[in-house]
């Protein structure tokens, strides 16, 4: 069984101290986001995992406790986010310098081959060009050309959520483009293979509907089978992930986060919104096997 910690919130940014509390029981309980009713218990025994798959923006909460998960047994790498938008459409993240730095040092702690750079989504506005996205993209690239061995990237999707954010920002003058130019679109994503491949790191999609492969960028799974394989030796038994959209490659997994229960606040998120995280986190509890609420 693959954890993933987790597309629904940034648990090493904001949950790391229940995070350990769960794995020290062993346990924890998940609720089904579309019925609210079922909950489920998921077993931690290091036995039964096969790998963590942490999703952050943020990891620098749970870089001192990595030692214990290593010394209990647990194989783990990161997807982690950096793209460093700012107050525009990230209002709560670090600044862009202290989140290479975590990066650097948590590359430094567990190696590159675990820790995988999401420049995700991109989001063309009237602020953030081609331009821009090259000049960022660049810039990040060169910093982190040895603490990373694969780049994934991804189109910003319209989704419900992030609709809402969009059309405040919209009013506030900032025009977001969604339906990005191709030929902005071709030349960004040639130019991140092209520089990307200038330190031999592959650049790979992230459940794109939109061919990438002429500009250098391939399909990718981001909860990868064969990438488990390679770092830890282990043979996960496991099939598509049917619970995710049908442009995604991922295995299966069991995420054991919840939505609208991340601070970050990011403008495009889908999985929640500033107001909605700030209340639920009224409702976490370090010590309940539950990340939001209690039984």
């Amino acid at each position: 069984m693959i954890i993933s910690a987790s597309r629904r919130t940034d648990i090493p940014a904001f949950y790391s101290d229940w995070f350990m509390r769960r794995v020290h029981q062993q346990y924890c309980l998940c609720v089904n986001p579309y019925n609210r009713r079922q909950v489920a218990r998921v077993s931690l025994q290091p036995q039964d995992v096969d790998a963590l798959v942490f999703w952050t923006k943020d990891a620098k909460p749970l870089l001192p406790r990595l030692a214990e998960l290593d010394a209990l047994g647990y194989r783990y790498y990161f997807q982690y986010t950096l793209n460093g938008y700012g107050n525009l459409f990230e209002p709560r993240v670090p600044e862009l310098e202290s989140c290479i730095e975590t990066f650097l040092q948590l590359a430094q702690r567990i190696g590159p081959d675990r820790v995988i750079w999401r420049y995700d989504p991109v989001v063309f506005s009237s602020q953030t060009d081609g331009t821009y996205h090259q000049q960022r993209f660049g810039y990040v690239l060169e910093r982190l050309q040895s603490a990373t061995r694969r780049i994934v990237v991804s189109i910003v999707d319209d989704y419900r959520k992030a609709s809402l954010n969009f059309k405040r920002l919209q009013a506030q003058g900032i025009a977001i483009k969604p339906e990005c130019m191709p030929e902005q679109l071709s030349a960004l994503c040639r130019f991140m293979s092209e520089q990307a491949g200038r330190y031999n790191i592959p650049v790979f999609s992230c459940a794109e509907n939109i061919d990438l492969i002429p500009f250098g960028i391939t399909p990718g799974k981001c909860v990868d089978g064969e990438l488990i394989a390679r770092l830890f030796g282990v043979q996960v038994k496991a099939g598509k992930d049917r619970s995710q959209r049908r442009e995604c490659g991922c295995l299966q997994s069991k995420d054991i986060g919840f939505y609208d229960s991340c601070l970050h606040g990011c403008a495009y998120c889908y999985a929640g919104t500033l107001q909605s995280g700030l209340r639920n986190r009224l409702k976490h509890e370090v010590d309940s096997p539950m990340l939001i609420g209690n039984i």
